[in-house]
């Protein structure tokens, strides 16, 4: 039975049965072009579709250039036209087969950029470009050597997702368009170049990479990262790439990896990737971590001392099925990425680390997805469903606690309901059937319908309320976490303590906590007075933490009460300017707005916003509202 849901039709499976990266190695022969209706993508696969890329670049870092060419494979049967995303790209010429070719640039969107069409005869099989990079790609940043670790050497890395692929690179770019790769780069001899593709493990004398990725991949996992990089394996299939002066913490912080590949591979199949490698990378990139295939980004935040926040790497990782090998077909269907990839997230740190454990994170992303919806519903309550409709938006603008925390918490509901049993064996069907395929929300609803959910249980669970409706269903689930319940009970002790003049710092529960219990500790004082503040910082010396979701926490609460004892402003200060991760910086520059404290804010954004990466500054520009040609 269909329950509301559009009318489509279900995908043919394009590939076959693959078990290891050799047989995937055939995958690009036998790939049936989908029509992905995709509008954030110029490109038309079902007229003219690009299955490899052979890619040469030169990394330049006087001029924050990358310069080569594109050599795009061209599918069997085709039209008389390929259409390629662009984005302040300089195209310098592009021929067919080897020949001169007939191409056009349409005038530029801001969102989109611009369709660069080059005419294909009929019996065509190949379209090179050569093109170079402008400075300022929105993709690309260029980091200065007082910006890395080491001070001593200049870094670049790429953030291709949701659509910024395009700005250093001609390509289809849509997460429903899939294509292998080999590359060729070049950069100053004492560097490594690292993609998302096999891998060196050290520098070579000549400063020339060459990378394959076998396994075909849409263009917002396409990767770059070079600079005075180093690494150290974990186990015989996943190890760590950092600065020198970052490695050895950041392997012991990741020694887990291999224990965590080994947990998801018995819950949902094979890792096919070959390698799980992280790259710690310096603190302004945006995110968290980028689940890039066999080179997954990762910010240094997560580097606490204590293992903690190792969720970012399970979560990484789970991205290898959900995400890498299932993908959204488009941006709208950014959930059915996120949603999955938090949930197996979970089922990782469960089975790693514990029940009670995975409960704790759990708990923090239902803390996340309450507050985010709940501040989004006066004035953005339409973006607040899972299936988003960001046509003519930048899908960038559509990440938030809907996708992630939302997503997770239908898809824990839909496993309480039908059992835990029942539900794995309908996931591996999933991540078995669809893989390398893109579905949307739709198509995946069917397979709901289809496969698992009777008409009760479809009922029961409000499947059309939690897709297409906003705000969180009231049959939302609230995990329970035993250690939190702990925190909470300290939390009122050292409170009361505080009005007796107890020293909170005397409270013994606190000896043993993680990084994930200080956050929810800070998180749950309602409405702090200085006094309170004063006495737990005097006490914890959280002003002063160089844990970042800790000292993110604090500023939370601190900012809006107008706390400056401890020397807090020049700590905020310190801190906005050295990290970049759009998670801590947005809700930090709001709680400044908020109380009005705008002044102190803009203070602060211009002198940090040239270590931010684009991602970071056009939220930042947005929500303070600052225009950077007014300010030159």
């Amino acid at each position: 039975m269909l329950k509301k849901i559009l009318g489509f039709a279900l995908l043919m499976s394009f590939f076959g049965a693959c078990q290891n990266t050799e047989e995937v190695k055939e995958v690009t022969e036998v790939i049936e072009i989908e029509t992905a209706d995709d509008p954030h993508s110029f490109a038309k696969p079902e007229i003219t579709a690009v299955t490899h890329l052979d890619l040469v670049l030169n990394v330049d870092f006087e001029n924050e250039q990358l310069s080569g060419s594109a050599t795009w494979k061209l599918s069997a049967e085709h039209g008389d036209t390929v259409i390629f995303d662009t984005y302040d790209l300089n195209i310098e010429s592009v021929s067919v087969d080897g020949n001169d070719a007939i191409f056009s640039l349409s005038n530029k969107d801001e969102v989109l950029g611009q369709a660069l069409r080059i005419a294909v005869p009929n019996n065509a099989k190949s379209v090179a470009i050569n093109y170079s990079t402008q400075p300022g790609a929105r993709a690309l940043q260029w980091l200065s050597p007082e910006q890395t670790s080491g001070k001593k050497m200049p870094f670049l890395f790429t953030q291709s997702q949701a659509i910024l692929a395009r700005t250093w690179l001609p390509c289809q770019d849509g997460p429903g368009m899939r294509y292998s790769y080999n590359a060729k780069i070049t950069v100053p001899k004492n560097m490594l170049a690292l993609m998302s593709a096999t891998n060196p493990q050290e520098k070579n004398a000549e400063g020339v990479y060459t990378f394959e990725m076998e396994i075909p991949i849409p263009s917002y996992l396409m990767a770059l990262s070079v600079g005075d990089i180093v690494f150290k394996a974990v186990s015989d299939r996943t190890g760590v790439y950092a600065e020198p002066a970052m490695l050895e913490k950041a392997a012991w912080e990741f020694a887990e990896m291999e224990d965590m590949v080994v947990a998801a591979e018995a819950l949902y199949g094979p890792y096919i990737w070959g390698r799980f490698d992280v790259l710690v990378l310096p603190p302004s990139f945006p995110f968290g971590g980028m689940e890039n295939p066999r080179l997954t980004f990762a910010t240094p935040t997560v580097i606490c001392g204590d293992r903690s926040q190792t969720a970012l790497i399970a979560h990484e990782l789970a991205h290898s099925w959900s995400g890498n090998l299932v993908t959204n077909k488009t941006w709208n269907d950014f959930w059915l990425n996120e949603g999955f990839t938090t949930y197996f997230e979970m089922r990782i740190m469960e089975a790693v680390y514990g029940r009670d454990y995975s409960e704790m994170i759990a708990s923090l992303s239902y803390q996340d997805m309450v507050h985010v919806i709940g501040g989004m519903m006066d004035t953005e309550a339409d973006q607040t469903s899972l299936k988003m409709h960001l046509n003519g938006v930048d899908p960038d603008d559509g990440v938030s606690a809907v996708a992630y925390d939302k997503g997770y918490n239908f898809l824990r509901l839909c496993e309480e309901t039908v059992g835990r049993e029942r539900w794995d064996v309908f996931l591996n069907s999933h991540f078995s059937r669809n893989k390398f395929k893109s579905l949307n929300t739709e198509e995946f609803l069917e397979q709901l319908d289809d496969e698992l959910l009777s008409e009760e249980e479809w009922k029961s669970i409000g499947v059309d309320e939690w897709i297409y409706g906003t705000g969180v269903p009231a049959n939302h689930i609230a995990p329970q976490s035993s250690r939190f319940e702990a925190v909470a009970k300290a939390r009122g002790e050292m409170l009361d303590g505080i009005a007796q003049g107890i020293d909170p710092k005397r409270n013994a529960a606190t000896n043993a906590w993680s990084t994930s219990e200080w956050v929810d500790f800070i998180r749950g004082l309602e409405s702090p007075s200085l006094e309170q503040l004063e006495k737990l910082d005097m006490a914890f010396d959280f002003s002063s933490t160089k844990n970042a979701e800790v000292m993110a926490a604090w500023m939370q609460q601190a900012i809006p009460a107008k706390y400056m004892s401890n020397d807090f402003k020049n700590k905020v200060d310190a801190f906005l300017v050295s990290v970049g991760r759009r998670k801590f910086l947005t809700p930090t520059y709001r709680a400044m707005v908020n109380s009005d404290q705008n002044e102190w804010a803009l203070e602060i954004y211009k002198k940090a916003r040239p270590n931010y990466h684009a991602v970071s500054r056009e939220t930042m520009d947005d929500l303070l509202v600052y225009h950077p040609e007014a300010n030159l």
